[in-house]
């Protein structure tokens, strides 16, 4: 079993509308030795695919998405959800994101100066649920010219539909946990 899913078991709550609260250990207090262990999951998955990037939305998904970019070697980046003054609207890739949790839509982008058509792109956030998310930082990398060439997702809510309007779109999609099911307030995993 890997550490992640231990941690989810031990430690994870089910709360109302399909929320699992992981916040202790991997969303707003950070275990070291679960992000070291989704840093090896993500690395032993993705090695080969020539990544020259890895990318992130803020805030969530940039602990494992810095671990697995030092890994690998590579840069890691992350999109904005506000833009600063030293960023002018021309010289971003913007797009809207959805966030299940929250319930909100954001504007966000990511700086023309770190993103190119050379780039060779790996997507990693904590949750996947509807896709929003990744799908809104592949329309990014898209807009770039870039490639993605995997989506690594720590924790998939499997019963919602993001896996499979992702792969519809022809990404590949690693998840380190998949979950069935927190119907009755109980987490069920595949497999």
């Amino acid at each position: 079993m890997s550490n992640l899913k231990q941690m989810i078991l031990e430690h994870g709550k089910v709360y109302p509308g399909n929320i699992l609260k992981v916040d202790s250990f991997l969303n707003h207090q950070i275990d070291p030795h679960v992000i070291k262990s989704i840093e090896n999951d993500f690395y032993q998955y993705f090695k080969d695919k020539g990544v020259t990037k890895v990318l992130t939305i803020e805030s969530s998904g940039i602990a494992p998405a810095l671990m697995v970019a030092y890994r690998l070697d590579v840069p890691m980046l992350f999109a904005k959800k506000a833009l600063p003054s030293t960023i002018k609207s021309e010289d971003k890739y913007e797009t809207l994101v959805h966030s299940y949790t929250k319930n909100t839509t954001s504007n966000v982008f990511i700086s023309k100066e770190y993103l190119n058509k050379d780039d060779k792109v790996l997507i990693i956030d904590d949750f996947l649920a509807n896709g929003e998310a990744a799908y809104g930082l592949a329309d990014l990398i898209e807009q770039s010219g870039a490639e993605t060439v995997g989506i690594g997702i720590c924790i998939e809510k499997s019963f919602q539909p993001g896996r499979e309007r992702l792969e519809d779109s022809g990404h590949d999609v690693y998840s380190i946990c998949r979950i069935k099911s927190l119907d009755d307030g109980k987490i069920e995993f595949y497999e």
